[in-house]
């Protein structure tokens, strides 16, 4: 996920994969973000259940900025928390 010094954010687009698979997708990348690292998810519902899940599992470590709502898109930039060491 390596990406040039003025490029957006890193993307992943989860609408493509199955969607059984794609909390699995979303979580690997998650775990493998450095503090202060970010990527942004594309996905085609609104991620909620998602932000939950996270927020469970790794409690006020992310960060969660919705980018684009919908109706057709939605956008959400992830990051993990410096602090969260």
């Amino acid at each position: 996920m390596a990406q040039a010094a003025n490029a957006a954010p890193n993307e992943i687009d989860v609408r493509t994969l199955v969607p059984m698979h794609r909390h699995q997708k979303i979580f690997e990348l998650v775990d493998q973000l450095a503090p202060g690292g970010k990527f942004v998810l594309v996905n085609d519902h609104d991620p909620k259940p998602l932000y939950y899940q996270l927020e469970a599992e790794h409690p006020q470590q992310f960060s969660w900025t919705y980018l684009e709502r919908g109706p057709e898109v939605w956008r959400v930039e992830i990051g993990r928390l410096s602090k969260a060491a």
